[in-house]
């Protein structure tokens, strides 16, 4: 079978550099006797992690110990939530500020949605005519 996986050869990245700490990348490793899924698991005598197949002998030593990673990307907009009809709210405060798309001169404003302790306060404009958010 010419289109089975190829086996994980030296240190199972694709680019043949290694990798980045802290930012490694987790890739699928090949069984080089019959392609199967290689499996992660322990060796207690040795005190290493290997890379095991299920149908065959075939083991090799992880080139990491990282077999798992979940990224999580937090990032919250500074705007989120916000829609254009925020303008016929009667409870956020009025600005005069004129708009730089439309050039009317009432706007709504309110406080950035971001909570982070880098992030100053920011007042953000939402033109009660056209509905443009702006700062």
């Amino acid at each position: 079978m010419s289109a089975s996986p190829a086996a994980s050869q030296n240190d199972g990245q694709a680019s043949g550099q290694p990798a980045k700490s802290g930012n490694e990348q987790v890739k699928f490793r090949f069984c080089g006797d019959c392609s199967n899924m290689l499996a992660p698991k322990e060796d207690r005598i040795n005190n290493k992690l290997m890379y095991c197949c299920r149908m065959c002998q075939y083991s090799e030593e992880a080139d990491s110990a990282c077999i798992f990673r979940n990224n999580i990307y937090n990032v919250i907009g500074e705007t989120a939530g916000v829609t254009q009809d925020v303008g016929s709210d009667p409870t956020l405060p009025r600005s005069n500020k004129r708009c730089p798309k439309c050039h009317e001169v009432e706007a709504v404003f309110f406080q950035s949605q971001q909570r982070s302790a880098e992030t100053g306060m920011k007042l953000f404009y939402v033109c009660c005519s056209c509905g443009h958010i702006f700062q």
